[in-house]
């Protein structure tokens, strides 16, 4: 039975992860109404007579969603049957399931009623919390905390302070890189790091700030990150998940960082800004276990 689940979880954490690559998807390509202003049918049909390509990739982003949501939903019992004896394990079925769900309306209350740029970007947050109770969930499965002694790990003050406020502020930075996205703000800047490297200037519209602003906020959390990574590397190398952990944040990063230049540098290409995506999605994964491991630290103490 554990095997069986364990292969479960791993089909989940991958499923949920083409859900959130799936919105992106939708955003690039603007297919958001490719199925008309109707919901969980496609312009009112069960079968769809006129097909393009933005009712297929809408169509195809509802039917992997409502059966990756089945998958959480039996996840999320067996989980609470099986290993609902560790302390986190009912809190992360819920939360796995709930903001599914919500992520869910969200999207249709999209489709039915127009929304605001700036609503629609709490669209990919929500499932990013979906995605890593998913993901944590898989981790307490295959028992990866004992496999680091992360069960009887414990956590400094300064440590504590670095986790909390980064997660916390990578939300930030995640909302404002949806709302590039959703305000198809992505190439309203020709250059990179700056809007026009040959000319350093505030932005000038409410495009070029949601640009500038996302750009910024993302700088900031490398150097942080940057920062904390090297903190690992001089003082925490004793502990494993401390020290690999921090050394996956920095990587993974780092390359939201490239893929970000490269999304500029590209014109958008597709594939980039999708990995775009799946890299944040990662990082945030990261983090959220940071959270966890957090959170047993203070039981230790």
């Amino acid at each position: 039975m554990r095997r069986s689940l364990k292969w479960l979880a791993v089909a989940t954490t991958i499923g949920m992860i083409l859900v959130l690559l799936g919105g992106a998807l939708v955003t690039k390509t603007e297919s958001g109404m490719g199925c008309g202003r109707s919901w969980p049918l496609c312009n009112g049909e069960f079968v769809p007579s006129d097909i393009t390509p933005e009712l297929i990739i809408e169509l195809a982003h509802r039917l992997v969603s409502g059966s990756v949501g089945f998958m959480v939903l039996i996840l999320s019992i067996w989980t609470w049957r099986v290993i609902g004896h560790i302390r986190e394990t009912k809190f992360l079925s819920f939360l796995s399931l709930f903001f599914l769900v919500l992520q869910g309306l969200i999207g249709a209350a999209a489709v039915i009623w127009e929304q605001s740029d700036f609503v629609l970007a709490l669209h990919f947050g929500i499932s990013l919390i979906s995605f890593a109770a998913v993901f944590l969930l898989t981790l307490l499965i295959f028992e990866i905390d004992k496999k680091f002694e992360a069960d009887k790990l414990i956590i400094d003050k300064r440590m504590s302070f670095h986790i909390i406020s980064i997660s916390v502020y990578s939300y930030l930075v995640i909302y404002t890189g949806a709302l590039v996205r959703h305000t198809n703000s992505s190439l309203v800047c020709r250059d990179w790091p700056l809007c026009i490297n040959e000319s350093p200037a505030l932005p000038s519209n409410l495009f070029e700030w949601v640009q500038m602003g996302h750009r910024a906020a993302a700088g900031v959390i490398f150097i942080w990150i940057a920062y904390v990574a090297y903190l690992a590397i001089k003082k925490y190398r004793h502990q494993k998940v401390i020290y690999w952990g921090w050394m996956s944040a920095f990587t993974l990063v780092s390359l939201q960082v490239l893929s970000g230049a490269l999304v500029i540098f590209t014109q958008l290409n597709l594939y980039i800004a999708l990995m775009h995506a799946l890299f944040i999605t990662c990082l945030f994964g990261v983090l959220s276990y940071f959270l966890l491991l957090l959170s047993r630290s203070r039981k230790n103490k």
